[in-house]
């Protein structure tokens, strides 16, 4: 009984001491960074601890400290008193524990000191994204410089890279990464276009964004400052984006908004604090103004794509569900909004996303006007959020390293895909073979203890000499490329870019140099090194060596002059491939990709199957088409990924189109959606390449069909293997060349149903190995093969698809 009541007594403690460590279990993730400095600085409520003893690392060779002479600014004096300064490539590191959505806030102030910081010009990326591009925090108001980011950050080690350019630096002041509150930004929004079409947009949580503008509509005229934000946010008033003051007249409800009676999300200060929801800007019905609506106008960049949030909370009618209002977007997109769907009381807060495209004026226009049949005849608007989305993943890179697996990613890695694997394919007659041995070169291979590059890296640790013979100076691909000139560039991509050369003796190299900033990092680059040069199959480029000098990450790989398949297929002047072609250009291809999941040692993941088409930078958006939509449930991409995005390879050979095609209608725009809506409706022969007409045996023609369907199904185990797929290739390729007739017994076993849908997706680039020991085996061709005759060579190197 005594113990029973110690427990009473102690219960309330208790129960205080669990909540404080559940809080502090929480704010783990939360870093609060004053850079610079040994000092902390109180800002905003918030304890920014000095860089110098932070848990977040500095990752530099050349980095030092400024004080300010002197403060002019309103802002924190303290926090802005301090910068640290890189002049070389250098990142912070940070140790995430959650995966979840983060705030990623970078502070910049260009203080009076004896370095003059409006000067300095530089990037800012993170692990995979890039932030900001060739960025200066010069500015008139002589105040700090606020940059947000919002991403999805996983487990693991996340970077802040900062990235000074030539002759200049780079410095930050402050920086904060914290989390954000959950589903704070959804998977799915509605997608509207300048016409006022409407789609969805799938994957937004997966993406970066850029917070552009965050205002209190209807608020006073002073800011909500970070210390009245439960996710220390600025929200400024309307004020100087409304278009006629007149249209509108100020509200405000003295209690707080009913955030527990939301009954369709969770809701909360943190989506926005209490004053947003308790003021609003209501439609001036008895107003001097004739127009029905209020009107407010943002200057954003042009042609870009933002995730727009609308907040609403009813503090104007007299009874719930008596007002219905609409919203326009552009004035030719509009939607009912009813309060009543998201609760029967009043003062309930909600919000509606969008995702918004903005046109060449470079301005988005948001307006609410009346709705016929409601009983109370206005509309209000309590509060907007534009973020641009900005063009690469925020995904940052799992660095935990797993027993006899290495992880490659990052964009960099994406290059891989088109230059490595496959479609090298495609000879027709096995022209592709390695380049003559260079045995009068001017350079030689690295000894095996000793040596090495003649400029050391300074930055993460050296490579290792790894005793491949495949070390190259930067010197000879400084020659080989002309110093990396601008008319030898072949790709481009989120990785870097990729220059045609050719060596002092005379073999034609391509040259993948790495964009400081682009994702992967030393292990990741030496690992790649390792597998590719254990990999020999006459389907898959050959690498012929890397260099590791002055910072840099560079793969050399034979070039294969002929062009691509896609110059091939449309775009280009070049005569068409017949039938035959194609099908021995796809058999080709799935040996390489068959040989890549089998015959190394527990397989190669290719993960980006843009086989056969290195899609230029202005396609590079559409390459969400080729993504397994079973990622977005698993989070894992698997052998039977790269045969999804094969099967989406194979109808773009078939229909000779991009995989995405925004000029035709939208029910045709994804070429695996309209192909297999074509298939189930029995219109296929419709979208086939009429240069085609008259040459495809329709036993073969039905066979790779099926093949295709197979490959695009939606639940990966329903997919077959390579070798299953390979297998079906040699035989419409027979069929073809016989016209023989099928047998019902000679099909493979695995089903296919008719209609699927393939869902847009977000970009995702990485490669995977997984190596089960040291030495991968090599597994060369059945030389029974039919040899495909030649056509080209292989794909031009250009990578820029793998952003």
């Amino acid at each position: 009984m005594e113990k029973l009541q110690f427990h009473k007594t102690h219960l309330p403690a208790l129960l205080f001491l669990l909540q404080f460590l559940s809080l502090a279990y929480a704010l783990q993730d939360d870093y609060f960074i004053n850079c610079g400095s040994a000092t902390n600085a109180n800002a905003d409520i918030r304890n920014f601890v000095g860089d110098m003893n932070s848990s977040a690392s500095i990752s530099s060779s050349f980095s030092f400290t400024r004080h300010s002479s002197a403060v002019t600014s309103s802002a924190s004096p303290t926090l802005y008193q301090t910068a640290r300064i890189f002049r070389s490539n250098s990142s912070y590191e940070f140790d995430i524990q959650s995966n979840d959505t983060y705030f990623v806030r970078l502070h910049f102030f260009a203080f009076s000191s004896s370095t003059d910081l409006s000067t300095a010009l530089f990037d800012v990326w993170t692990s995979g994204a890039s932030l900001l591009l060739n960025f200066t925090a010069k500015n008139s108001s002589n105040s700090p410089i606020l940059k947000e980011f919002i991403l999805r950050i996983v487990p693991g080690k996340f970077y802040v890279y900062f990235l000074p350019k030539e002759s200049s630096f780079a410095f930050i002041n402050a920086i904060e990464v914290f989390p954000a509150v959950d589903s704070f930004i959804p998977d799915v929004a509605p997608q509207i276009s300048p016409a006022g079409n409407i789609s969805d947009y799938k994957g937004v949580i997966f993406r970066t964004l850029q917070t552009i503008y965050r205002i209190n509509v209807g608020g006073p005229t002073a800011t909500i400052t970070p210390e009245n934000d439960t996710l220390w946010r600025n929200w400024v008033p309307d004020d100087r984006y409304i278009n006629n003051s007149e249209t509108a007249i100020s509200r405000f409800l003295a209690s707080k908004p009913n955030y527990n009676e939301n009954k369709a999300e969770m809701i909360s200060e943190k989506t926005a604090p209490n004053l947003v929801y308790q003021t609003a800007k209501e439609l001036n019905s008895s107003g001097q103004s004739s127009l029905p609506n209020i009107t407010w106008s943002f200057d954003v960049e042009r042609s870009a794509r933002h995730l727009v949030r609308f907040h609403f909370c009813d503090i104007i009618s007299k009874s719930s569900n008596t007002l219905n209002f609409t919203l326009y977007i552009y004035s030719k997109f509009s939607t009912m909004i009813n309060s009543f769907d998201y609760g029967d009381e009043l003062a309930i807060p909600f919000y509606v996303d969008f995702v918004v495209d903005s046109d060449y004026s470079g301005r988005i226009d948001i307006s609410i006007g009346l709705y016929d049949g409601t009983v109370d005849n206005t509309a209000f608007l309590n509060g907007v959020e534009i973020m641009k989305i900005l063009g690469n993943s925020g995904l940052s890179l799992n660095e935990h390293k797993k027993r006899h697996v290495f992880p490659i990613v990052g964009t960099i890695l994406g290059g891989l895909v088109l230059i490595c694997i496959l479609v090298v394919v495609v000879f027709f007659v096995f022209k592709c073979r390695k380049p003559k041995p260079i045995e009068n070169s001017d350079w030689s291979p690295v000894p095996i203890h000793g040596g090495g590059s003649s400029h050391s890296r300074t930055t993460e640790g050296t490579i290792p000499n790894m005793n491949l013979g495949l070390k190259i100076p930067f010197a000879e691909l400084q020659f080989a490329t002309k110093n990396f000139a601008t008319k030898l560039l072949i790709g481009k991509g989120g990785f870097g870019n990729v220059y045609k050369g050719t060596l002092r003796n005379g073999t034609k190299v391509a040259v993948k140099r790495s964009e400081p900033g682009s994702g992967q990092g030393l292990p990741e680059f030496q690992t790649e090194i390792m597998v590719l040069s254990k990999i020999h199959h006459r389907h898959l480029v050959s690498l012929i060596g890397y260099c590791d000098e002055r910072y840099e990450m560079i793969l050399v790989y034979e070039f294969m002059a002929n062009g691509t398949l896609r110059d091939h297929l449309y775009g280009s002047d070049l005569p068409p491939l017949s039938w035959k072609q194609r099908l021995e250009i796809c058999i080709g291809a799935a040996r390489g990709l068959h040989y890549l999941h089998k015959g190394s040692a527990g397989g190669i993941i290719h993960r980006d199957v843009l086989l056969m088409i290195p899609m230029s930078a202005q396609l590079s958006k559409a390459r969400s088409a080729y993504l397994d939509p079973e990622y977005f449930k698993s989070q894992q991409l698997t052998e039977k990924s790269d045969v999804y995005s094969f099967g989406v390879v194979l109808l773009e050979v078939l229909c000779a189109r991009p995989a995405i095609d925004r000029m035709l209608p939208r029910e045709q725009a994804n070429l695996a959606e309209w192909g297999m809506l074509c298939k189930k409706r029995g219109l296929i022969e419709e979208i086939i390449d009429p240069s085609l007409k008259g040459q495809i045996d329709p036993n073969s023609l039905r066979k790779f069909i099926e093949t295709t369907e197979k490959c695009l199904q939606e639940c990966g185990t329903d997919r077959p293997t390579m070798g299953d797929v390979l297998w079906d290739l040699e035989y419409a390729l027979q069929l073809q060349q016989t016209a023989m007739p099928r047998e019902p017994h000679e099909d493979s076993t695995i089903g296919a149903s008719a209609g699927l849908e393939l869902p847009n997706v977000w970009q995702f680039n990485s490669i995977s190995f997984s190596v089960d020991r040291d030495d991968m085996p090599v597994m060369r061709d059945d030389d029974s093969y039919n040899k495909p005759s030649e056509v080209f060579s292989q794909l031009r190197c250009d990578d820029s698809g793998s952003r």
